[in-house]
């Protein structure tokens, strides 16, 4: 009896002790500066979006909040620097749409998507529109669809480059309504814009916050909300899920990731530092002018921007393999 007292009682030991180690990290945390990667060069969306979180997470956590811009390979070469971090908090990642089709389109990344991140909180979402130039003769989408089909007929797709989630976009909208579209790759989204307004591209998958105004003001013409629910700035456009194309429901999100292994009380304690991000006017703010929406709060966790990201490497991976992209490296 002695001996078996002796052994529970070293295995109660063991269970306190792992416990207070557990809890440790929560306790401590942060206790120096944290790095925040954009992996986007400054004076984007992202980038606004990490610099308004970075003062309030600042704020609630007590700790400075460093932005740090590490452009390049469709935000890849970012996600990387944080994918080797050391799991402790200290290095986290904003990201996009862009972290889960980067683990098709580069297959020679030195990390692994789905593995090497752990997610802290899903930041907002926002819409896209099939947006279409003024001149276009269709109003609805069921008669840019007929037009399409005429003989001879040449639709073209404007988008910021190959793998920008524009390209992604227009590539499943084409795949999925069974239209024949040719894309056009330009060196990001503001030349392709402008080719678009200009009348010397057809077709584009644009920010219903950038394509809002120019609906409204006749510049361009709006074909489909790419969401399942209609964008609240342009009421009268009807979803493509409304008009029967099921899988074209797609988030344009951003979420905030950890290095995998990083202690779970660290990444709760990042979380609650984020969702009470969410009430400060300034981010409110911001979300509104880029036309973004908080999730609901129960889509606010850890495991749902985990769960998230998973889904979105699988979605966008079979896009990529059906339709063949490739990318230069």
């Amino acid at each position: 009896m002695g001996v078996v007292r002796a052994i529970l009682s070293l295995a109660a030991a063991v269970g306190v002790l792992a416990s207070a180690v557990t809890a440790a990290p929560a306790q401590t945390y942060p206790a120096r500066t944290i790095t925040l990667i954009v992996p986007f060069p400054a004076g984007g969306t992202t980038d606004a979006i990490a610099r308004a979180l970075g003062e309030t997470l600042s704020q609630n956590l007590g700790q400075q909040i460093v932005i740090e811009n590490v452009g390049g390979a469709g935000g890849s070469i970012g996600a990387a620097r944080v994918a080797r971090a050391t799991p402790d908090g200290y290095t986290l990642l904003l990201h996009q749409p862009g972290l889960a089709a980067a683990a098709t389109l580069y297959p020679k990344l030195p990390f692994d998507p789905a593995k090497d991140f752990a997610g802290i909180g899903l930041v907002n979402t926002s819409a896209s529109i099939i947006s279409g130039r003024a001149g276009l003769p269709p109003n609805t989408i069921k008669e840019l669809l007929a037009f399409a089909k005429e003989p001879g007929r040449n639709v073209t797709m404007a988008h910021a480059g190959v793998g920008a989630f524009g390209h992604l976009c227009g590539v499943l909208f084409a795949q999925e309504v069974g239209m024949k579209v040719q894309q056009v790759p330009y060196k990001g989204g503001g030349p392709a814009l402008n080719d678009l307004v200009a009348g010397h591209a057809d077709l584009s998958c644009l920010s219903a916050a950038i394509a809002g105004e120019l609906i409204k003001t006749g510049k361009l013409k709006g074909y489909g909300v790419v969401v399942r629910n209609r964008f609240s700035g342009l009421p009268q456009i009807e979803t493509l899920v409304e008009a029967g194309y099921k899988n074209l429901d797609l988030q344009f999100w951003h979420a905030l990731f950890a290095p995998a292994g990083t202690p779970r009380p660290v990444i709760d304690r990042l979380n609650a530092a984020l969702r009470q991000s969410f009430t400060n006017d300034r981010v409110r703010a911001i979300f509104d002018k880029n036309g973004m929406e908080l999730y609901p709060a129960a889509e606010q966790t850890p495991d749902a921007a985990t769960t998230l990201l998973r889904s979105e490497i699988k979605r966008w991976g079979d896009v990529i393999r059906a339709n063949n992209i490739e990318v230069q490296q």
